[in-house]
């Protein structure tokens, strides 16, 4: 077989080049193509003699599943049905880019991507209720992706067991004669292989470490949430606390266990003198609950906090206003907890304060449903 080289000028118009592509892909080919990490070998998914070439390219055996590559992040939505929780999180933060992600889908018949090719066609892209999806960060490969109008599988372009090539050059030296057509971008931009997470609804697993590493993953991950009031001894303390009960009986765990799943809660103050325990009535309120704040201690709203923070509640209007005056993007992600701010119970009765504690309850009810977990 002969492999066609087609150069691509990344600061030209190479509609015409990448439409040749996606047709050739489209029609049963094999095709190279830059991403940002190494370069890629691709096949239309639902063609079954194209995926048996691919397997053959790559010495690889039928039970192991090869990577769906998508051209938009949204497209995940035909792969993953009820795509949420960590596995949204990720898609929307790391994507498009060198992350590899591997969803559990128990029912692949509910994906629309069987309803549109059929359950037999679709099994190549499925392996034991899971999907691994890759959407790159490379203008060449989405453009490639989105004209093909097919769902692709790809792997990296080497035979099993050599390395992963960074440059068109090294693809046709491991390719050449075994592939239709060769894109040629020149080095990718990383030189290295994606990172390859498997998310469910308890968690992640960094099953390949590549561009981005185990910590850069743990902070695309975890969600921090920052209450915030006045002094940080009332509303915001048995905010906090709520919200905690509220998150671990959204996500099916224990409160202990918040951490662990890539949640946490914090509060502050605008006035806050740091170290002041929650005042006694707060504490009495969530008792009442079943929710123990007596170790809470008080600090001051800060930039650093406001900037770890992915989701900022203020008790009123005015709080909303100096968190957002503490940093660039900072107003982006606070928001009032209610529609109308909520007052401060200091020096009230303990009745006042449990009222206090059911009107947070009810409006982080509200805020969470707003939020995809």
């Amino acid at each position: 077989m002969n492999t066609r080289l087609l150069k691509i000028d990344r600061n030209t118009d190479c509609g015409a080049q990448l439409s040749e592509a996606a047709a050739c892909l489209a029609a049963g080919g094999l095709v190279v193509f830059p991403t940002e990490t190494v370069y890629g070998v691709g096949a239309n998914a639902v063609d079954p003699d194209a995926v048996a070439r691919l397997r053959t390219v790559k010495q690889r055996v039928d039970t192991k599943p090869f990577t769906v590559h998508i051209g938009s992040r949204s497209a995940v939505e035909r792969f993953v049905p009820g795509l949420a929780g960590l596995g949204r999180r990720l898609t929307e933060r790391a994507w498009p880019g060198p992350l590899t992600l591997v969803f559990h889908v128990p029912d692949i018949e509910a994906a629309a991507i069987v309803r549109e090719v059929s359950i037999k066609r679709a099994e190549t892209m499925y392996h034991n209720g899971t999907v691994g999806i890759r959407c790159p960060d490379d203008r060449v490969a989405a453009e490639m992706l989105v004209k093909a109008q097919v769902p692709v599988v790809a792997a990296s372009a080497n035979p099993g067991g050599e390395a992963a090539p960074v440059d068109a050059d090294e693809c046709l030296q491991a390719l050449g004669g075994y592939v239709d057509l060769v894109l040629d971008a020149g080095r990718t931009r990383y030189a290295r292989p994606s990172t390859i997470v498997r998310v469910d609804d308890k968690g992640y697993e960094l099953l390949r470490e590549g561009v981005l590493d185990d910590r850069t993953i743990r902070r695309l991950a975890h969600v921090t949430f920052l209450l915030v009031c006045s002094g940080n001894t009332c509303r915001s303390p048995m905010a906090a606390g709520l919200l905690r009960r509220l998150l671990a009986e959204k996500i099916g765990c224990a409160v202990n266990e918040l951490e662990a799943r890539g949640y946490t809660v914090e509060s502050a103050g605008t006035g806050a003198f740091p170290g002041a325990p929650a005042s006694a009535a707060a504490v009495r309120a969530l008792e009442g609950r079943g929710i123990d704040i007596s170790t809470h201690r008080s600090q001051a709203l800060t930039s650093d906090l406001v900037g770890r923070a992915d989701y900022i509640l203020a008790m009123t209007g005015s709080h909303a206003t100096m968190v957002a005056s503490l940093g660039p993007g900072a107003g982006t992600q606070v928001r009032t907890i209610d529609e109308e701010d909520i007052d401060d119970p200091v020096g009230g009765s303990d009745e006042v304060y449990r009222q206090c504690a059911d009107r947070l309850e009810r409006a982080l009810r509200n805020r969470l449903k707003e939020i995809a977990l």
